[in-house]
């Protein structure tokens, strides 16, 4: 997103009449994905909810509006992301008990800052031809001498490999963890580069075999037209780490302390997280739900039971940036 549209959306926010209940978001989320939630808000309780779709900036954009920024909350993915925004001071403690109902203590800052509101996997997408069934089976098997050649991933200095590599290092500390990144490294068919989703199409064309994705973005490749082909290809494999499960993700929200619509904010919070807005998210967005009870969209069952790791993701964002040192260090992405 441009400087210009951005400083547009954020004075249309900052601008819009008070003459109804309104909510404004700063979303890293894609358009697409949230819509149908907060349509759906407007149409339960009648507050509109302005959106500001935030490519990149967020807390800088944040920092330098201050008490005078019209946002109300703040919506993004990745745990490294959510903490960034309340390590920068711009968000504020809410305290509900219907958030604390709905969503359990692992997904929850203790200190009520920020709320996770889907969870996903890291997993491996493994071509459906060369890889055989349960050749794959650990985050650790990733540097087995036997894939060399065979692994294509995005950047590991992206915000998901960087929190996969930050719950490896606190599984297995710092030494075991340099060792591991230069071994996938070594395995690599060819540069880093491009999204979760190139990498599938690498599979389909035979230029990998195996390569790093979130869940959801299978569910994408399906629905697309020229897509589907490439998701055909390859099959979901849910790796674990040695002694732990496979490595989780969230997608999540924060109430900002300027908030100058406090009270239609938490009512939008609440919804997100209620049965309704938690079954959008699974059939729209094809992530797990973080409420319990919330079933999965067929497509998600489909891909079978695993075992989430029991690691604590503040755990995971507090080692983020030890993670990108060592990930640096090695010259992943050299």
């Amino acid at each position: 997103m441009t400087a210009r549209i951005l400083l547009a959306l954020t004075t249309a926010l900052a601008a819009t009449p008070a003459l109804a209940e309104e909510v404004n978001v700063y979303s890293h989320r894609q358009p697409e994905l949230v819509q149908p939630l907060f349509d759906a808000f407007t149409k339960e309780t009648g507050i509109d909810v302005n959106v500001a779709f935030v490519d990149k900036g967020m807390v800088e954009r944040l920092v330098a509006e201050g008490a005078r920024s019209p946002a109300d909350l703040v919506m993004t993915v990745d745990i490294a992301r959510l903490m960034q925004v309340v390590d920068a001071g711009v968000t504020q403690p809410v305290e509900d008990p219907a958030l604390d109902a709905a969503i359990p203590a692992e997904f929850r800052d203790p200190g009520h800052q920020w709320f996770g509101l889907t969870t996903r996997a890291r997993i491996v997408y493994a071509s459906r031809d060369r890889v055989k069934d349960g050749e794959v089976t650990s985050y650790e098997d990733l540097a087995d001498p036997k894939w060399k050649g065979r692994i294509c991933t995005r950047p590991f200095t992206a915000d998901y490999n960087v929190a996969l590599t930050a719950a490896y290092l606190a599984h297995h500390g710092e030494e075991a963890t340099r060792t591991w990144l230069e071994g996938v490294k070594a395995n690599l068919a060819k540069k880093p580069e491009g999204n979760d989703r190139s990498q599938v199409k690498s599979i389909w064309a035979g230029e990998c075999d195996i390569s790093l994705g979130n869940t959801y973005y299978m569910g994408q490749m399906v629905a697309d037209p020229v897509e589907k082909d490439y998701a055909a290809a390859v099959r979901i494999v849910f790796p674990k780490f040695e002694g732990g499960g496979t490595h989780m993700n969230i997608s999540g929200v924060a109430m900002t302390k300027s908030a100058p619509n406090k009270d239609a904010a938490l009512k939008l919070m609440e919804f997100l997280a209620s049965d309704e807005a938690q079954r959008i998210y699974a059939e729209t967005n094809n992530e797990f739900p973080v409420k319990p009870g919330v079933p999965r969209s067929a497509l998600v069952e489909s891909w079978g039971e695993f075992t989430p790791d029991a690691l604590g993701l503040v755990e995971v964002a507090k080692l983020r940036p030890a993670a990108l040192k060592l990930i640096e260090s090695v010259n992943f992405d050299g």
